[in-house]
């Protein structure tokens, strides 16, 4: 039995299949999951909704799970391929007591991991994974008989669901992109039920992923999106990633706007309605949201929170937001609009209903927003068990900083924000963001200057440098 420690991730859990995870390891890691939910519910046969993406092994993986999850007592419902949103709405749907996703999300072949959760709407936090990795490693597993059952055509009822709620009576050419991953048989389908022209990029599933990774933070993947829309004069593009639960956008003159700025027109959008509204956004996210004059004038107030799937939903459900936005395109919608959790699909309809209600072209909208300067979130490798050790050697370094008055491109830091990582920004609101990723050897940086192209990429040299200094930095995914 092979299960590498370091797979129990911030609130995933991820591995690469066989190099650091084996069959036994998922059966051992579902026998972890059943023990945690009954411990959880205090129920002797609990329910679990699972699903599975497209990957070549993600079947293989899910029966290994679901054999572990029953030798605990659990009852599992398999709903077969899916997304995870969809996972997530037959929680609510078939009233169970938790779930089980087998998908890497974005992560590139050969990598398999788990999204889960007890409670509706949300998925597992940083808690809930450590004590979920004591029981597993430790094999303090209990032991009841549970069943399997299959929920034939489930796929079905979830995408009725959203056509039915979202009908649209203007129509809009869209170009959806799903990178050959599962949202190719859902996303399609769902859009153009609720009244959109659809022109399909890689929707057919190929789990070798030929092209590029269903990412919609991915270049590579946007500029695919930006020519198709710029050659069929669409109205907008959207690319969806490997499990459905993340949208990006482009805009009708093909440029790729950061879902942390179409999350802001929609704030607005959704403000002058839902007046005194709370929005929860990521630390990755712009600064705009803090000053934004409509926000204000609606008396709406917008939090920052830490970055990833997990702690905006629970932040949103906590702080009874109507919306969580994330600039990797996770975007959360509570009731009426939502049931809190992260749904791509559903977040590309409420971008059309946005274009709908606004009754502009989305490159005009993003012109109405004030101008800044930002770099896509970039990744360079660090290992698990140093990435935060860097981050608080990089902390310090600009602690230290700042308490010297020293400048970065002639301007003094002013805040250091330390919700999740390092977020510091200077006297002109420009800022800058390390932060260890919460689900590969990874670190994230992101800047951003409401001034100028060039103090953005300074930010990033003064970070860049940092970094290099410590001498445990690799190669980036992706670099301005």
């Amino acid at each position: 039995m092979k299960i590498n420690p370091n797979g129990f991730r911030e609130y995933d859990a991820r591995w690469l299949f066989e190099e650091d995870i084996d069959i036994d390891g998922i059966v051992d890691l579902g026998k972890g999951l059943g023990t945690q939910i009954v411990n959880h519910l205090k129920k002797v046969n609990p329910r679990i909704i699972v699903g599975h993406d497209y990957r070549s092994y993600s079947e293989k993986i899910k029966k290994a799970l679901i054999q572990g999850l029953m030798s605990t007592g659990c009852n599992v419902e398999d709903v077969g391929l899916s997304l995870s949103p969809m996972v997530y709405f037959a929680q609510f749907k078939l009233n169970s007591d938790a779930i089980a996703m087998v998908t890497a999300s974005h992560n590139e072949n050969g990598w398999t991991g788990v999204k889960m959760g007890i409670k509706k709407g949300l998925t597992h936090a940083p808690e809930e994974m450590s004590e979920l990795k004591v029981i597993t490693l430790n094999k303090k597993f209990i032991k009841g008989k549970g069943s399997v059952k299959n929920i034939d055509n489930f796929k079905k009822v979830y995408i009725e669901d959203l056509i039915k709620k979202n009908k649209i009576n203007k129509k809009i050419k869209v170009v959806v992109a799903c990178g050959n991953g599962t949202a190719g048989i859902f996303a399609p389908q769902i859009l153009r039920g609720i009244g959109c022209e659809v022109i399909e990029l890689d929707c057919n599933l190929n789990w070798s992923f030929p092209k590029y990774n269903p990412n919609p933070e991915d270049l590579k993947m946007l500029n695919a999106i930006s020519k198709v829309v710029k050659h069929n004069k669409a109205d907008i593009g959207f690319g969806f990633d490997g499990d459905g639960d993340r949208c990006g956008v482009i805009d009708n003159k093909g440029n790729e706007i950061f879902s942390d700025k179409i999350g802001l027109l929609i704030a607005r959008n959704l403000s002058s309605k839902y007046k005194k509204s709370k929005f929860i956004v990521d630390v990755k996210s712009t600064g705009l949201y803090s000053k934004d004059k409509i926000l204000k004038e609606n008396q709406c107030k917008t939090i920052y929170w830490k970055t990833g799937h997990s702690h905006i939903k629970r932040k949103v459900s906590l702080e009874k937001a109507l919306a969580g936005f994330e600039k990797s395109g996770h975007f959360f919608f509570n009731k009426p609009l939502g049931l809190g959790y992260d749904d791509g699909i559903n977040s590309a309809i409420q971008v059309c209903h946005l274009l709908i209600g606004q009754r502009k072209k989305m490159y005009d909208l993003v012109q109405d927003l004030p101008k800044t300067f930002q770099t896509p979130t970039m990744s360079p490798f660090c290992k698990d068990e140093e990435k935060y050790i860097v981050v608080n050697e990089i902390f310090e370094k600009i602690q230290d900083f700042k308490n010297k008055k020293n400048k970065i491109d002639n301007q003094k830091i002013v805040d250091i924000m330390t919700i999740n990582g390092i977020r510091f920004t200077l006297e002109d609101g420009s800022w800058g963001l390390v932060r260890a990723s919460s689900n590969k050897p990874s670190l994230v940086i992101v800047t951003e200057s409401p001034v100028s192209d060039a103090r953005k990429k300074n930010i990033f040299n003064f970070i860049d440098d940092l970094l290099q200094k410590t001498g445990k930095i690799g190669n980036y995914d992706q670099k301005i």
